[in-house]
């Protein structure tokens, strides 16, 4: 279903970044199947009804290659994660220029997004897309296809107004948060950043001048990047910064805790490697996820 990635129990593989690689929309129903997941046979489950004992679900918004998800371990189980790509429908955000082909900001997040989500629910957590891709799944292509098919939770289409479309993912995500009231609940909000051609950047994190939670969590994902950037690449400089921004309208408005990611510049040719190669976006996810699981020890 859109609104529970389910419970799960695996580990993520990490993978090296590389170095070289209209109209406005109603607010009704959109006509998108809702996410499901099964056991390896044929039983229907919801997120309550995975347990330890389970080693496959099945979870088609993954696309058919990784629909098949492995069950190993519950590292994340209690934990409860609302994951915003940014923006999807009528608006594609940002758009970088790759030879002939234009890159959009919504694509790529949504990329590392739903890979980032699949990793999760590996170990363990509940998860809700708040934005999702009934045709696009995981994909490993270079160049992602521009589409404005994406909906909003619950089954909603986007609007193309920006306060209305924010709005309306940050309202869904506090309602939920009221549902899951008591457990250790965090909000990632993952977009690709737009500058000058020749600025390359790291990946860099906000969170509300007011947030312990929020704080720690940026701080520890950014740590855990050092560190990765340590192992992976040690000739090259991990300069991905930590900074308060309050008047971000999902940082500024979302109940739990919340992380809002820029994932790099979609101008910059080497950032667009970063983007391009599909497990350099997985080893994104994979970081993310070491970042967030150390945050969750710590509580």
């Amino acid at each position: 279903m859109l609104h529970t990635l389910l419970w799960a129990l695996a580990a993520g593989t990490m993978q090296p970044v590389m170095s070289k690689p209209k109209k406005e929309l109603s607010a009704k129903k959109a006509t998108v199947a809702p996410m499901t997941a099964r056991a390896t046979a044929t039983k229907r489950l919801d997120s309550k009804k995975v347990t330890a004992a389970t080693s496959v679900v099945h979870m088609p918004l993954l696309g058919e290659k990784y629909a098949r998800v492995v069950v190993k371990d519950r590292k994340l189980s209690g934990a409860v994660f609302y994951l915003a790509p940014g923006h999807g429908g009528p608006d594609p955000g940002a758009i970088g220029q790759y030879g002939a082909h234009k890159l959009a900001e919504d694509e790529y997040a949504y990329d590392v997004t739903i890979r980032l989500a699949r990793v999760l629910v590996e170990h363990g957590a509940q998860v809700y897309m708040t934005v999702q891709d009934k045709n696009d799944g995981i994909r490993d292509e270079k160049i992602l296809k521009l589409d404005h098919d994406e909906v909003a939770y619950p089954n909603l289409a986007i609007p193309l107004n920006q306060t209305a479309r924010l709005k309306q993912g940050t309202d869904a995500v506090n309602r939920l948060h009221k549902k899951h009231k008591g457990a250790y609940q965090r909000l990632l909000a993952i977009h690709v950043d737009s500058r000058s051609e020749r600025e390359m950047i790291d990946v860099f994190f906000y969170h509300h001048q007011d947030s312990v939670a929020g704080k720690r969590l940026a701080t520890t994902l950014q740590q855990r990047f050092g560190n990765c950037y340590r192992r992976c690449q040690p000739n090259r400089s991990y300069l991905g910064s930590v900074s308060e921004r309050s008047s971000l309208y999902v940082v500024k408005n979302s109940h739990p805790p919340t992380v809002f990611i820029e994932l790099g510049n979609i101008q910059n040719t080497k950032d667009q490697r970063r983007f391009l190669i599909a497990d350099n976006r997985q080893a994104l996810a994979n970081w993310i996820y070491e970042g967030i699981q150390a945050d969750y020890m710590r509580q």
